[in-house]
Formats: C-alpha cells, structure tokens, sequence
C-alpha cells in the first residue's frame, strides 16, 4: 500500500507547497478575499453548510454542475474525489464512491427512493435525469446512516425544481439549453418554466437527448455497437406556497431506449449441476480457474460464438411514471423549528428486446416516504426526528427472470442531534430499520439493522477545521441476493441467492482536514471500513467467460485516502491536484475485492476573465493490479479534457455558450469498475458545444 500511495502523497504534497513558490507572483496580484453566500447539503437534514460537514461531501451546482454533466448519473459524477463508474455503454452507469456502488450507494431523488431496478444490475441505467437537474449533494460514508445503514458507500441526492418552493417575483422564469457533442453524436435540449401568481406556482420542463454508438480509438469497429442512448423526460408540478413553507406535487415520466454492447447469448444454455456448470452440451470439471485473471484453463466446445451478432445487439426499453409530494414548513408547532415530508409513487417497467422480441422484462412498483421533523434547542442540543417507510413489488420474467416475484417492506427511524461549543461541533445519530421480503414462492425473511454514529468536528485555528467521525452501520440484504436463481447474461453469470444471509455490519473511521479560506483552500480525507459479513458473490465454478455464482459472506477492509488542495495565483488564474486511492481486500488470505476503481490523480488549471473561462484538467489513471479471482488486470491510461464558456447578456437573458472537449488525448481506456470492461472500453475523443439562456 505504501508504494501506492506515493504518487499521490507525491501531488498532494506538491501542491501543498504551492503557496510557498508562488509568494512573489501573489505579491505582485495579490487574491482579494471573496465572501460567498454558504453552501447547505440538502442531504444533511441538519442543512448543514458543505465545508462543516462531519465527513466529505461535495455539492455540484450552476455552472460547475452544466460542464460536467453527462447523460447518465454515474459519468456526470466520475472525476470527483472518491468517486467513480460503473460504466456499461452509453446508456447506463453507475455512482462507484470508495469502491461500493449498488445497493451500497443509494440514490435519491430529492431524499426519496428512486423505486427503479438500478441496484439490481449495472446495465439497468438509474432513473434521474441529470439535463433536468439543479444539484447534485455526495455524501460519502456511512454517516449517511439517516436514509439507511445500508449505503455505506454513500448517498448521492439529485435536486430538481419539478416541484416549485417559491413563487417567481416577476410572475414566471425559466431556462433553455441546447447541445451537441462529437465522438457520441449527442443532440441534447431541456427547458423549463416556472410560472405563478399569489400562493400558486406550476411548473413545466422537459428534455430531449439521442446519441449515437460512440467511438473508440484503436478499436477493431470504430464505434462501439450497442453505445447508442435514446431518451426524454417531462415533468409537471404545481405547489401552494406561503410566508412559512410550501406543499407541491408533480408528476414525471421517463422514456429511455439503450443498446446493450457486450451483451451475448452464448451461454444462455448453461446450467449448474450442484456447485459446478454444464454448458454447451458438455460436462467439466469444476472448481478450475481460480487463478487471478481466470486463464488458467482451456476449454474445447461446439457453442456458437457467433450466436449473439446473428440478430444485433438487444436494447433497453424503459419506461417510469412517478409522482411525488414535497412540503416544508417552518414552526410547525411548538418546540419544533421545521417540518420537512417527502413521498414518492412509481411505476417502472424495463423490457430487454432482441430480434424485436420482450427477452426479459423487470417491472418494480412501489412508494416512500419520509418525514423530518427539526426540534428547536433542548439542553444545548438541537437535531432531527424522523420516520421512513417504504414498499416495494419487484418481478422479472423472461430469459434472465433470475428473480423471483417478492414483496420488500421496510421502515425506520432515525435520530441525529448536534451541539456546538466554542469551536466545537459535535454530532450523534441513530438509526433504526426493520425489513420483510416476501418472494412469490418460499419463505418470507426478516431482518432488523441498528446503526449509530458519532462524530467531532473542530476549528482550531482560522480557516482551518478537523473532523473525526466513527460509525457502526448495518445493510440487510436484499431480495436478490436471498432469492436469486438463473442466468443473468449483462454479467457473464449465473445466480444463486443464499436464504441464510445476516446483515451486514460495517465499522467506519473517517478523519477529514480541511482549509476553507484564502488563497489556498484543501480537503483531504483518510478512511478506514471493516465490514463484518460482507455479502459478495462467490465463483463456484467457471466456463470460459462465464460463472456460476453463490452470494455468500466474508469479512472485508476497505482503506482509503482522497483529496483536493486548490490555490488562487491571481483573480484570474487558480489551480488544484487532485486524487484518490481505495484497497478492498478479503481479511486472512481471501484475495482482493473485485473492480476496485484504480488509484488516480490530476491537475486542474483554471483561468477567469471577464466573461471568459478556461479550464484544462489532466488525470493519470493507474494500473490496477490487486485483482481478485477470475478477474484481469487493467492498464492505466492518461486523460486530458478542457473547456471554454463565454457569458453575455442575450435579449435580456443570461446566456452562456461553452465547449468541453473529453479524452482529448483520444487514448483506448477500459474501467476496471465495469462489469464489461473489455467489451465496452471509455468514449474516445469528443467535442461537445452547448448553450444555455436563463429567462
């Protein structure tokens, strides 16, 4: 681990010492000092502000959220410290934060449950739409425990205004935006309008994007087959405002059409026979292959190769309805400061098509909801009550109808408190689910989970802050990791679930410094996570590219370090180095966990002029090689991306115009977070040009 970390210790430090080489030229411009309005994380149910936070977060918004967006939630992310992708073509992905993603990374949408088939498989894209977005909240740790022990990973919240919370003061605005891209032939628009008068506001947005198979540099096709991305999303909302808070519904639907590259058929007649495979008409020896990379034997066979390419590359067709209500108010009744509900209806169906035909398809109904209620100050301690429930009716038919029919019910409550003392902060929180799964055919299961958290958060000196936070988390497991029997082709698999399945319990420490004023301004954060009964999928048996897996249980360690130091050589001119690296690892002798992202680090430049901005972003990616069984190493890769926006006033509209170019240096990239690394490695070079209007 120790000649890990050099690298980036090495940028990091570095950077640090940024300040001290550049004295003469500060001298010369010196930065004035800026005052910004704070910046609250949502999320926090405390709105806690960004740089107070008890372990990292981030909070993308305006303009740094426009030229980072992508079409999917988890590549709008990847580049932040600490997070990732679990890419799987152009038409999903998914957040990967210190190594976890689904179940172990949640997805909310305003503080309510997405009620999709994300977290099921990676090729199932999430259901937010990140065009239409106003903020997207991270917050990495288990200390995410108030909306459920079981995101250790972390909690990623997408904001939107789909539900108005203030009536316009001219009667109505809104905002429009256009763009198109290279490389992935991106044509992309959204608008949105808000109008209202008196106590009522409506509004009304929607969005538009295709894309085409994208290209890849050195690859065989130029374009990779099964890339492409259709979808649109409209929404409507309306709300009651007053002087004390506001109460909102809105309805939104999502239509999505994706390709499925690297998606085959070859092994759709394999089978287990007791722990081991039969495919293709043959029987073989099992328990080979447990070498890492999985090549440690040949196997001769009849099966057609060509079977999947017979009929094209199957597609995704998506569709969710959902409707949602949102209020908050302030001094609802004595002794409480705010009252904050949020709940969410959904309907989602997700078919998988092949030769025109429904192969599979994944349907989830279901509804969550929250309340939050501030208490005003009891001894010093002032803090946040709430409740959660939730329902859920998952079924999945067809080829890959590996799941059966279940019911998952669950609820909890939740406590968090804080107390400030000179320059002090300190935080308490608690956190109580139950949960049943009830599948179509055996036996129910129930769980509970209890999870606590504590955490220290000091200002000793101007500027500078340090927090200590300890956590014990606990994740139940889900109904396909109980239940699960048949073959699940996006991941080469064949899954057998494990009624017998504790809970997980995780242990988390997370030390954090941060400097948050003047010229130079840092987080870095250190982790460690021990996870108790850690679920993960076994590999019984393998059959050239493909397994058979039992979810199974085995303690694991995840370490970790991640950071950013920024500094401002002038008002125009400012620069950072970035990186991040996590090891998650079996304890004893069991092997490393599989598609751990590789270390990275960066350098990022950045120049503001009038109405000009410019920015150039390089990144190393390096070589993975802790792999686990049955896994190959990845090479690293380098990556270059910059961008230039010119703001004006248009009509008497605030009007940008940017362009971003991605993987300038056009170079062949596989993830090793993804599942299909090999069979869908990153875009290659694109230029993207966009324009934005804010009526």
């Amino acid at each position: 681990m120790r000649g890990s970390l050099h690298p980036l210790a090495a940028a990091l430090a570095v950077a640090y010492c940024l300040p001290a080489g550049a004295q003469q030229a500060a001298a010369r411009a010196p930065a004035p000092a800026v005052q910004l309005a704070p910046v609250t994380i949502s999320a926090s149910a405390l709105d806690t502000e960004l740089e107070s936070t008890a372990t990292p977060a981030i909070k993308l918004q305006g303009q740094a959220l426009r030229l980072r967006r992508q079409p999917t939630l988890g590549d709008t992310l990847d580049g932040e410290p600490g997070i990732h992708s679990d890419t799987f073509g152009g038409g999903a992905s998914r957040p990967v934060i210190r190594g976890q993603t689904a179940p172990r990374v949640r997805v909310l949408s305003d503080g309510s449950e997405l009620m999709d088939a994300s977290a099921v498989s990676p090729d199932h894209a999430v259901t937010v739409e990140p065009m239409l977005s106003q903020s997207i909240e991270v917050l990495r740790g288990p200390a995410t425990l108030l909306y459920g022990g079981g995101a250790i990973g972390g909690v990623v919240n997408v904001l939107d205004r789909r539900i108005p919370t203030a009536v316009p003061e001219r009667g109505f605005e809104g905002e429009a935006e256009v763009r198109g891209a290279t490389g992935t032939g991106e044509r992309a628009g959204a608008v949105g309008i808000t109008a209202g008068s008196g106590r009522l506001a409506v509004r009304i947005e929607g969005m538009k994007r295709e894309s085409d198979d994208y290209r890849v540099p050195d690859w065989s096709s130029r374009r990779l087959e099964g890339s492409y991305s259709r979808s649109g999303s409209g929404s409507i909302g309306v709300s009651w405002v007053t002087p004390r808070g506001y109460t909102g519904v809105s309805y939104t639907y999502l239509d999505s059409r994706y390709g499925l590259p690297g998606h085959s058929h070859d092994y759709e007649s394999c089978h287990p026979h007791g722990d081991h495979l039969h495919c293709g008409g043959h029987d073989h020896d099992h328990g080979h292959g447990h070498g890492h990379g999985g090549h440690d034997e040949e196997h001769g066979h009849d099966h057609d190769h060509d079977h999947a390419h017979e009929h094209g590359v199957p597609y995704v067709k998506l569709r969710s309805n959902r409707g949602d209500l949102r209020g908050e108010y302030r001094d609802p009744f004595a002794g409480f400061e705010r009252i904050r509900f949020r709940a969410g209806l959904t309907s989602y169906r997700h078919d998988e098509i092949e030769d025109g035909e429904v192969g599979t398809r994944f349907t989830n109904r279901g509804y969550d909801g929250r309340v939050e209620l501030t208490h005003k100050p009891l001894a010093g301690w002032r803090g946040v009550i709430g409740v959660q429930g939730a329902r859920s009716d998952f079924g999945a038919e067809g080829t890959e109808g590996f799941l059966p029919e279940s019911r998952t019910r669950s609820a909890g409550v939740f406590l968090l408190e804080e107390y400030r003392l000179g320059d002090w902060r300190f935080e308490a929180g608690a956190r109580q689910d139950w949960q049943r799964i009830s599948p179509e055919q055996g036996d129910a299961k129930r769980h509970r989970a209890t999870s606590l958290s504590a955490a220290a958060i000091w200002e000793f000196a101007p500027q500078y802050a340090i927090a200590l936070s300890v956590s014990r988390s606990q994740r139940m497991p889900t109904a396909q990791e109980l239940y699960a029997d048949g073959i699940h082709l996006a991941t080469n698999t064949y899954e057998i679930g494990n009624p017998d399945l504790d809970r997980e319990t995780s242990r988390n420490i997370d030390l954090t410094l941060r400097k948050t004023e003047g010229a130079t301004t840092f987080s870095i954060s250190a982790f460690h996570n021990r996870v108790k009964n850690y679920i993960y999928a076994q590999t019984l048996d393998r059959y050239e590219d493909f397994r058979l897996i039992e979810y199974a249980q085995h303690d694991a360690v995840f370490n970790g370090v991640e950071g950013e130091v920024r500094h401002r050589f002038t008002p125009v001119y400012s620069a950072a180095v970035f990186g991040d690296y996590v090891r998650g690892r079996f304890t004893g002798d069991a092997g490393n966990l599989p598609r751990i992202p590789a270390m990275r680090a960066g350098v990022r430049l950045n120049a503001d002029w009038a109405q000009w901005g410019a920015g150039l972003e390089f990144s190393r990616i390096f070589r993975q090689s802790k792999v686990s069984d049955y896994e190959d190493e990845t090479g690293g890769y380098n990556r270059l991306d910059a961008v230039v926006t010119y703001s004006t006033q248009l009509a008497g509209a605030d009007t940008q115009v940017y362009l971003r170019g991605t993987n300038l240096l056009d170079k062949l990239a596989y993830n090793h977070a993804s599942f299909i690394s090999r069979a869908a490695p990153l875009p290659g070079r694109s230029v993207l040009l966009g324009v934005r209007t804010a009526f």
